[in-house]
């Protein structure tokens, strides 16, 4: 018996509609993707090749002189370990207290969440403004301190929203009844429980904050006034100030800084998002299931 099975032969109108379909990705890729070849391209070429507008592809007249300069200042370091330090320190505890805020949110049971939820959501649409914020972080004795940049931004509104769906569509209200049976404690539960059941949401909640938080710049630049404490955000918009503030008077050596100044840019750009890019992959298929299913259902 021919047990091969004939393929489903595709008219010409679903042809036609995949071909334009591979046609508007190829051209959105593109559009993505040359900015970051022209940045990365233009941080390994020359400085007079980048202020002169030769790079438009592949780098011109290689150099590493942008990284070299970068390397030898010794507040770049510093720089990046408060910022490791405020990205893994930020996330743990705006995961936590997102994930503590989503769930109970999440529970029919819970007296009162529609109100809470009125509340939350009001302050998407209507916050404090910059004075009164800064007026309340000062009061707490935050100013120039590592909490300032870990406590005022801890929740984000849209997180708790995504998180609160998840928990509503995935937990279902047997797991809790049969957990009270076997008097279960509802912080047991919640570790035991929902914790290793929503593994898709958490990588998404860490990667947003992370990225958030690796980027964080100007919450460093209101509340933080010693430079030891400047995330890697603040050091390289010090070191761009500083090469182009020069008050050298020869004429040379201030074309010379000037154009440093230019491939510097390129050169911080890729520095500062490496991170990011490095880690992303390996929670892309997670950031994509928990944002399906965060946000469509429910």
């Amino acid at each position: 018996m021919n047990t091969m099975k004939t393929p489903i032969r595709e008219s010409v109108g679903d042809k036609l509609f995949l071909s334009s379909i591979y046609v508007i990705l190829s051209l959105l890729l593109v559009v993505v993707l040359y900015p970051l070849i022209y940045i990365f391209s233009s941080s390994f070429s020359s400085p007079s090749a980048v202020t002169s507008g030769r790079v438009w592809l592949w780098p011109v007249e290689f150099s590493l002189k942008g990284y070299a300069t970068l390397i030898e200042n010794p507040k770049v370091v510093t720089g990046y370990a408060n910022s490791l330090f405020y990205t893994a320190a930020g996330t743990i505890i705006s995961v936590a207290l997102t994930i503590m805020i989503a769930y109970p949110l999440s529970r029919k049971t819970f007296f009162g969440r529609n109100m809470l939820m009125m509340l939350i959501t009001f302050t998407l649409l209507f916050s404090g403004g910059l004075i009164p914020t800064y007026l309340v972080v000062k009061q707490m004795g935050l100013i120039d301190t590592r909490w300032a940049l870990l406590i005022p931004n801890a929740i984000w509104v849209w997180q708790v929203i995504i998180a609160r769906t998840f928990f509503q569509s995935s937990i279902p209200d047997e797991l809790i009844d049969a957990s009270e049976i076997d008097g279960c404690s509802d912080l047991r539960f919640m570790w035991s429980v929902v914790v290793p059941l929503s593994k898709p949401i958490i990588a998404v909640l860490f990667l947003m904050y992370a990225v958030g938080q690796w980027n964080a710049y100007f919450d460093a630049l209101i509340y933080l006034k010693t430079a030891n404490l400047f995330p890697l955000q603040l050091i390289l918009r010090s070191i761009i100030i500083l090469n182009n503030s020069s008050n050298a008077t020869d004429a040379l050596k201030q074309v010379e800084r000037q154009q440093l100044a230019e491939l510097l840019k390129y050169s911080l750009i890729v520095v500062a998002t490496l991170p990011v890019l490095v880690i992303y992959p390996f929670v892309q298929r997670y950031f994509v299931q928990g944002m399906l299913v965060g946000s469509v259902k429910g």
